[in-house]
């Protein structure tokens, strides 16, 4: 198979975990005979460096003609830190999901029974926790009209939802919910007491619940659902909400798996998709290689599947288990025993290319860590 890549490196950790995820493809397109070709492009902060602008037009093209896209991170503390700003890094991620129509982030959230210490819940709690999280991309406050008083005593950010842009989403949650792998169950999560735009999503997932007659529908205010994901994960399947909404219960969900740094996600529309960890910049940890690379990686699962290579995907999966299983972790996991982003890259090539073949001798990795035991 041949595939055109779309690479955006981003800020930050960036280009070192991205770095990681293009050493598993290559070490698979050696393994099965493909052929994945990359362009490099700008966006974010650097984009902002070195053109003014945080998406070139370039950068929009290449992603047009490319079968996928895979991302790195956004984000730069010069920015962060000075909200006057005008031109800001994350105006290149909102830009491209409306140039593109991603009009659906697809998160999804499992456990590792090895890093079930990492979480506030119990062991118990965190037991066959498996669900993803549908969040419609480019509508809602982040897209809203922003206002500022002149004399910047009153701000406004409107939230404002259409009926078409509910529907596309929501016709992809019930689909996914339908496959075979998962429990058809979905729960839609909103604010319907409170707030005008909740009430259309109510409505119009009610009408289109009666298109998917196996999949079983449930409602959920959103101050309830971010309480529920902490009390009792299990209960959820697939999840579908609103961009505020999504952005926040993801990032909560984070905490059951153990780390940020390992959740991925794919942004989903009208013509190409994109693939990025659900982590930021994080640029203390810049240049350092101790970023985890997993997100990405996961991620670059999600990019094999949506390609239609659903064996490599299920090999790169079972080897970030395998690596998490034997305790080959980074930082964030790990502050005091932890190996390199470059690493745990190395490792998981490893493995895809069937270098490894289940058991290993951690002498021979130990010179390559940070800390020798």
């Amino acid at each position: 198979m041949k595939k055109n890549i779309a690479i955006i490196n981003g800020d930050g950790i960036g280009p070192e975990v991205t770095a990681q995820s293009i050493r598993v493809l290559n070490a698979l397109a050696e393994k099965y005979g493909h052929e994945f070709n990359y362009t490099y492009c700008l966006m974010g902060a650097c984009a902002i460096d070195q053109t003014g602008n945080p998406l070139p037009d370039e950068t929009i093209e290449v992603c047009l003609e490319s079968d996928a896209i895979l991302f790195g991170a956004i984000g730069d503390p010069k920015y962060d830190n000075d909200p006057t700003a005008k031109v800001r890094p994350e105006q290149g991620l909102l830009k491209l999901r409306k140039s593109l129509q991603l009009y659906g982030n697809i998160r999804p959230i499992v456990t590792y029974s090895s890093l079930t210490h990492l979480s506030p819940l119990k062991a118990k709690q965190l037991e066959d926790v498996d669900f993803i999280i549908f969040r419609e991309l480019t509508g809602g406050i982040y897209f809203g009209k922003k206002e500022l008083s002149d004399d910047g005593t009153k701000a406004l950010d409107e939230c404002s939802y259409t009926r078409e842009e509910i529907e596309r989403v929501t016709h992809l949650a019930f689909q996914f919910a339908q496959k075979p792998e998962r429990r058809k169950k979905l729960t839609l999560v909103d604010k319907a007491n409170v707030l005008e735009t909740s009430r259309l999503w109510r409505k119009v997932v009610k009408e289109i619940a009666l298109q998917y007659p196996d999949v079983a529908v449930d409602y959920m205010f959103v101050d309830n659902a971010a309480m529920q994901i902490m009390l009792n994960p299990k209960q959820f399947d697939v999840v579908l909400t609103e961009n505020m909404f999504g952005d926040i219960i993801s990032d909560e969900a984070s905490v059951l798996s153990g780390s940020l740094g390992l959740l991925p996600s794919s942004s989903v529309g009208v013509c190409t998709a994109l693939f990025e960890p659900i982590h930021g910049s994080y640029p203390q940890a810049a240049g350092k290689d101790i970023a985890n690379p997993i997100g990405s990686i996961l991620s670059t699962a999600m990019l094999l599947d949506y390609i239609g290579l659903p064996q490599e995907a299920a090999l790169v999966r079972a080897a970030v288990s395998w690596t998490l299983q034997n305790g080959f972790v980074t930082k964030d996991i790990d502050p005091i025993n932890f190996y390199f982003t470059s690493t745990i890259g190395e490792l998981i090539s490893d493995y895809v290319s069937g270098k490894i073949s289940g058991t290993i001798n951690k002498e021979n990795i130990e010179l390559r860590k940070s800390t020798i035991i």
